[in-house]
């Protein structure tokens, strides 16, 4: 036996979470890699199945957690074998194939990637797949061609994971970045982290003139919404904005101006889905770029039991930085 989030669908729709004890006849037949995990994390997608938030949840019942780092015990896929130190991130794990806010999960082999030495399973769920995440902007702006002599650097949702990963990389990188917020109480936390200045979110927050004064050579943002057609609006020619979240919504209510007017890109980050070799490009630049220390700052490590509360904190804007399961605390 062992202990889980277990989410379950009650009969008027909404979503029961508790914490419970599994064995292994109940995790997923399909997997080929049985995992002891050692530590997860908490994303706002996971907040939102744990919290029945959005339909993120559809298969049931189900064991939440989209992210996991741990040390193969069982394998019948040729590339892993008992003792491999694994970590995995999205491939609708915690949505339609059982997660890893749970001791054990059974998971593909082919979504498993290595955990780099110099990355512990703690670390490497500090990382989760928000900082993934954020290096996936990071590298796909400089692919992009913006240099760090380009000009600024916005990153919206600066205090939460991804806005907090992305600072760290970016200014390690010797980009100069500028974080938006609406916790005015985070600034010296996102200065310790890498910002070298910090802006208001009401500025980005509300529509916008389609065309707007050129300020940033670059943008990450995982707000979305108003939040990201104001950073088009805002993008210097020739720049590009990285966007990877939709935590202001879905919608996208600008216009084509700034894409045939001044040539800017949008560059679509997907995580859930990416392939292989580009997870695996990214996880090596977190382990030979992402500044440990700055990494450390973002960490609040809590238990299962803890996670259940605090995944509504989450949802509701109330979490910086990295939440941290440790699944046998």
């Amino acid at each position: 036996m062992f202990n889980a989030i277990l989410l379950s669908k009650n009969d008027d729709g909404s979503t029961d979470a508790k914490l419970t004890q599994l064995d292994d006849a109940q995790l997923p037949a399909d997997g080929d890699v049985t995992v002891r995990i050692d530590y997860s994390t908490i994303n706002y997608k996971d907040g939102l199945a744990i919290t029945g938030k959005s339909p993120v949840v559809r298969k049931w019942p189900m064991v939440p957690g989209i992210d996991g780092a741990g040390e193969v015990v069982a394998s019948s896929h040729p590339e892993w074998k008992a003792g491999d130190a694994v970590v995995l991130n999205g491939w609708g794990v915690g949505e339609v194939h059982m997660g890893c806010l749970a001791q054990r999960a059974r998971l593909k082999g082919d979504w498993l990637i290595r955990r780099p030495d110099n990355i512990s399973a703690r670390n490497a769920m500090a990382i989760g797949t928000a900082g993934y995440t954020a290096m996936l902007c990071a590298m796909a702006l400089q692919e992009k061609g913006i240099a760090k002599d380009s000009g600024e650097i916005l990153v919206t949702g600066a205090s939460g994971g991804v806005g907090s990963v992305a600072i760290a990389i970016l200014s390690a990188w010797g980009y100069r970045v500028i974080a938006s917020t609406g916790k005015a109480s985070e600034a010296a936390y996102l200065k310790a982290l890498g910002a070298a200045d910090i802006i208001d979110r009401a500025e980005l927050s509300a529509p916008g003139k389609p065309l707007q004064k050129e300020r940033w050579a670059g943008v990450v943002d995982s707000v979305g919404s108003h939040t990201l057609v104001n950073a088009l609006a805002q993008t210097r020619y020739g720049g590009a904005v990285a966007a990877c979240g939709l935590a202001q919504g879905l919608d996208l209510p600008g216009s084509v101006a700034p894409f045939i007017l001044r040539g800017i890109s949008l560059l679509g980050i997907d995580s859930v889905m990416a392939p292989r070799q580009k997870r695996e490009a990214a996880w090596q630049r977190l382990a030979s770029d992402l500044p440990l220390d700055r990494l450390e700052q973002m960490i609040q490590e809590i238990s299962l039991e803890e996670a259940l509360p605090r995944a509504r904190d989450i949802i509701e804007g109330k979490v910086r930085g990295r939440l941290v399961v440790d699944v046998n605390r």
